[in-house]
């Protein structure tokens, strides 16, 4: 099976490394990044040094494959619509001159469902961005399900923050220890470990999932809780909250992942690891 990855970052280089261990796999990675050839060379069997937003750099990288999977990732606020939006336009622009491609497979955001006031939300739920760059990840995931066919199954999966090695949450929060945040700390969080997401992109490679998917694990925990939690851990001074300022937060919402476990998929890390 030929696969190709688009954006090679902490997602895809996962996948790839986890792709590549069986040998029926032949995985391409596009980076955006010439320096880092060398090492996606030694994750995939190709590496295709191009923009999202490329037609011809794309539509390379989608010759003979049979399955996509974009896990882009923003350098930055200002190239969210080139990253995100732009890709997808792209890829779809290519797909529909693709006859091999039969699965695409996206990473997105839970971000997508905007301020709820910390109500449960579920796929079926209309997602209302708190921002510009919410309302680009929208837009994304409209774009790629435009594109689905009888040939080709689009799958969107909604992550929750997303930590796991390399990227644990103490890193994550290494400047938080006693600071100062605003609102009371109820907020609540969505979040994903890395293992995770592997072995869910892979179930849905391997059961052909279509359509939305929330991917969070079943903690749930306020702000307060998460990081009381995680600074007790390494006895560092917690956090005070001000509860005189509002949050600045852009999401508030529990995300239900009971539609994934329904369709077979069994979470790895179902609680936070500290």
């Amino acid at each position: 099976m030929n696969i190709t990855i688009i954006g090679c970052g902490y997602v895809g280089c996962a996948i790839a490394k986890y792709w590549q261990q069986n040998s029926s796999f032949v995985v391409t990675v596009t980076t955006t990044t010439p320096e880092r050839v060398p090492t996606l060379q030694t994750l995939a069997d190709k590496v295709i040094v191009t923009k999202g937003n490329n037609l011809e750099g794309l539509t390379s990288a989608l010759q003979n494959q049979d399955v996509v999977l974009l896990s882009v990732g923003a350098k930055g606020a200002d190239v969210y619509e080139e990253t995100y939006l732009n890709t997808a336009k792209t890829l779809v622009s290519v797909l529909e001159q693709n006859s091999t491609v039969k699965q695409l497979i996206y990473t997105g955001s839970y971000s997508v469902y905007g301020e709820r006031n910390g109500e449960w939300v579920d796929e079926e739920t209309p997602p209302q961005p708190s921002n510009r760059n919410g309302e680009i990840l929208k837009a994304t995931e409209d774009t790629l399900l435009a594109a689905s066919s009888e040939n080709l199954r689009v799958c969107i999966l909604r992550l929750g923050g997303i930590y796991g090695i390399d990227r644990e949450l103490m890193k994550i929060f290494s400047r938080v220890p006693g600071t100062t945040r605003p609102g009371n700390g109820s907020d609540v969080t969505n979040w994903i470990h890395l293992d995770d997401i592997v072995a869910a992109i892979e179930f849905a490679r391997q059961h052909q999932l279509q359509g939305l998917y929330n991917l969070v694990d079943d903690a749930h925990l306020t702000s307060k809780e998460l990081l009381d939690t995680l600074l007790a851990k390494y006895n560092l001074p917690q956090v005070t909250w001000d509860d005189t300022t509002q949050s600045n937060r852009p999401y508030n919402a529990k995300v239900s992942n009971e539609k994934i476990k329904a369709a077979g998929y069994k979470l790895i890390h179902p609680q936070m690891i500290f």
